[in-house]
């Protein structure tokens, strides 16, 4: 019989949260915990409440509009270098104590930050300090995609590729494209893209969160899409599912995100599954982990319920995560390796 994971089994909780993890979809100031959003708060009073438990209450979303609505707020919290290194470093450190991760590509938006006053000279040194201060202290390699804020248009594009080509920094690895996808064409930002995939950067565009599935066909025919930022609606679309199939072109799957932003009804629903049985490659990420009341344990533990994991089954599934992640080889073999140590010996 196998050994099935449930959420509700403190063991199997324990077995997930000590296991060595990659994340591959998870955002800069979303992944800002009410503990750092309190403390932001309190250097700049305003609409976000400084109580953490009030801060619960002010991440109820009724849709994907109004989570982007709160998501700016708490952006409008980061306002000077100090802040951006604050925010960086104490996610790291959440990251690493208690959810065991070892890699992640952090989903950062500089241009939100650069409109309200920050060079972008500041903010790259800001997270490049907090970067080297987290492999330091705390064992965790960050990486940076830098993308579009979809909903401020063309003129964000060009903000944002003349950053990754003209500022770059150590730690950068991809460019994305995030926010809103309703109203937002991807086929608009096809240049930047071009550019940025000619300077040697990975295209990881969100699509089919909450559109169809040629959002998620423009992402990968215009964009040239490596990975895809949820692909939540391919499910719905056959050829499409045996196109991800045969390329392994990997969904960035985030559960509990889907539920939160009323992209998926209920868990019960999600395609996850669906995903599973077509072939397609797919690793498991919080997104916004705070602002939706998760973490990657808990999404690690979602996942395994959907799909009848054991603990083999979570390895293989941590194990996709890192394979499909941009480090470097040498350092996708150890973590693996890493990986199928602990699920050996726990």
């Amino acid at each position: 019989m196998r050994d099935a994971v449930q959420s509700d089994s403190g063991a199997s909780v324990g077995f997930i949260a000590g296991m060595p993890k990659a994340e591959l979809h998870v955002h800069h100031v979303g992944s800002a915990s009410p503990r750092i959003v309190a403390e932001l708060a309190e250097r700049h009073p305003g609409v976000v409440p400084r109580d953490p438990a009030a801060l619960r209450d002010f991440f109820e979303f009724s849709d994907f509009a109004h989570f982007i609505e709160v998501y700016l707020a708490v952006v409008d919290l980061i306002r000077t270098p100090e802040d951006i290194r604050l925010l960086t470093y104490e996610v790291a450190r959440e990251m690493a104590q208690g959810q065991s991760l070892r890699y992640a590509e952090l989903t950062c938006t500089p241009y939100t930050s650069v409109i309200r006053g920050i060079p972008i000279e500041a903010y790259s040194e800001a997270i490049e300090d907090a970067r080297a201060a987290a492999l330091r202290d705390f064992g965790l390699r960050l990486q940076w995609i830098y993308d579009i804020p979809g909903e401020s248009g063309i003129p964000a594009a060009d903000a944002t590729l003349d950053y990754v080509l003209n500022h770059p920094t150590d730690g950068l690895v991809a460019f994305g494209l995030g926010g809103p996808e309703v109203g937002v064409p991807r086929p608009q930002f096809a240049a930047h893209f071009a550019a940025a995939r000619a300077a040697g950067l990975h295209s990881v565009p969100h699509a089919g969160e909450t559109t169809g599935p040629q959002t998620i066909w423009d992402a990968l025919t215009v964009l040239g899409a490596e990975r895809i930022g949820h692909g939540t609606s391919a499910a719905q679309d056959p050829a499409l599912l045996a196109h991800l199939a045969h390329s392994g072109i990997a969904l960035e799957v985030c559960p509990s995100s889907n539920i939160a932003t009323r992209a998926v009804e209920r868990l019960e629903d999600h395609p996850i599954r669906v995903f599973r049985d077509a072939g397609v490659t797919v690793t498991v990420n919080s997104d916004d982990p705070p602002m939706f009341g998760t973490t990657l344990n808990h999404e690690y533990e979602i996942a395994a319920e959907l799909l009848g994991l054991d603990r083999a089954g979570i390895g293989e599934l941590a194990k996709t995560a890192v394979r499909v992640s941009f480090a470097d080889e040498a350092f996708k073999d150890g973590l693996c390796a890493e990986i199928d140590a602990y699920v050996g010996n726990v």
